[in-house]
């Protein structure tokens, strides 16, 4: 499959502390990558490097065939990059609806894109999330931890990402909205959009990607199918 993002030995640091060496990954179109390892091996630090949040000290970043070393975050959300972080970051004095219509304020048109309307986009954020759609008016810092992980996925859906950025989209969250989360992903994946995902829970990574990423020490360590992932990589990796 085409390449949606690629990453090429990309650096990358905290002042002068540096985090990522020479990492390159792929992501392909309508594909699923996990991006596993320990806490603190640079993980979380590469998808805010994809997303130009933490500038690259080297290395480049493309993505749909388009250099984006170099681009502010912004730029890089309207071409296409959609990132939900870890701790979901909505907006908690907002209601559900206020969050949804920030979202939209990102919303890109291609050329050629149907001019769906308001309706349309949150119709289609409700079909994989019900839930929202009777919280509307409920404040976002109300929220379980489970609706503000689909609140803040629905939110960047409405943006019309190609690649989306999911940093543990289940921590603290409880099993049944797991499910959902997971159901979701996959749909998503159904309608071409590429994720990268960082995910500690095994069982769910298994289940929802085509291929993994092991990091260490702020490097990629392993790579593969994740059918091909064996319990002896697990054990060294990741493992505690």
């Amino acid at each position: 499959m085409t390449p949606a993002l690629e990453v090429r030995e990309l650096c990358a640091a905290y002042g002068e502390s540096q985090v990522l060496w020479d990492v390159s990954l792929e992501v392909p179109e309508g594909g699923v990558v996990c991006l596993m390892g320990r806490n603190g091996v640079g993980k979380t630090t590469l998808l805010k490097a994809v997303m130009g949040l933490l500038p690259a000290r080297s290395g480049r970043v493309r993505f749909a065939g388009e250099e984006l070393t170099g681009r502010r975050p912004e730029e890089r959300a309207a071409r296409g990059i959609g990132y939900v972080p870890q701790g979901r970051e909505i907006f908690p004095g907002l209601t559900v609806a206020e969050n949804l219509r920030i979202g939209l304020m990102g919303k890109r048109r291609r050329p050629g894109a149907a001019p769906n309307g308001l309706e349309h986009d949150l119709e289609q954020v409700f079909e994989l999330f019900p839930k929202l759609k009777s919280l509307l008016r409920r404040k976002g810092g109300v929220l379980s931890g489970g609706e503000q992980q689909q609140l803040a996925i629905a939110r960047v859906l409405l943006a019309s990402p190609r690649l989306l950025l999911l940093d543990e989209p289940t921590e603290g969250i409880q099993p049944s909205v797991i499910l959902q989360i997971e159901d979701a992903i996959q749909r998503i994946k159904a309608r071409g959009i590429a994720v990268l995902l960082v995910e500690q829970y095994l069982e769910f990574a298994w289940r929802l990607a085509d291929s993994y990423a092991i990091m260490r020490k702020g490097t990629i360590v392993s790579r593969g199918a994740t059918a091909d992932l064996r319990h002896e990589a697990v054990r060294e990796h990741l493992t505690v």
